[in-house]
């Protein structure tokens, strides 16, 4: 029998085990898009053990861990709006991350980690709330649909040479 979800908020000792768990959630989703030395360069620019810390010690910036045992089964990062979308004169914040791991996928976790992120939203005074999404990843853009997102604009998300064609999703939190 597995261990049973918890969830806590990252603290600075989550560094390290979040940069491995962001890298091989990256890899095992999206990897194959790209050649190795482009996905390793993004990889150490994107989530390095470092660049982890900095961002969990970031006043603007909060994660949620989803913890089955001593192991990542899923995270949410929610910080500044920095899709360039948001409308004037409505304070939005941008879901810049939300990663399960696949034996997790369906058990809740996305959903109790979206449910958070919109209350944090909410409670930090945002009336919107923004994020990017793969075009191609279906799964996601059904699942953000559910919450009221709405796709607004189109978006090149760059690893390497490599541009893919994202989307930026928007929702009002305020309806």
């Amino acid at each position: 029998m597995s261990a049973a979800l918890r969830y806590a908020p990252a603290n600075c000792a989550d560094g390290a085990i979040l940069s491995a768990f962001a890298r091989d959630s990256f890899c095992e989703t999206f990897g194959h898009l790209y050649p190795d030395s482009d996905l390793r360069a993004f990889l150490e620019e994107n989530y390095s053990p470092a660049l982890q810390t900095a961002e969990i010690v970031d006043p603007d910036t909060e994660h949620r861990i989803a913890w089955r045992g001593a192991a990542i089964s899923g995270f949410v990062k929610l910080g500044r709006e920095r899709t360039g979308h948001a409308l004037p004169g409505r304070f939005a914040l941008e879901l810049h991350r939300l990663y399960v791991t696949r034996t997790d996928q369906g058990a809740g976790v996305a959903r109790t980690l979206m449910d958070w992120a919109m209350a944090r939203a909410r409670a930090r005074g945002a009336v919107d709330m923004t994020l990017s999404v793969f075009s191609e990843n279906h799964r996601a853009k059904r699942f953000y649909a559910r919450y009221g997102f709405i796709e607004i604009a189109p978006y090149v998300f760059k690893v390497g040479s490599i541009e893919d064609a994202d989307l930026i999703y928007r929702a009002a939190l305020d309806a």
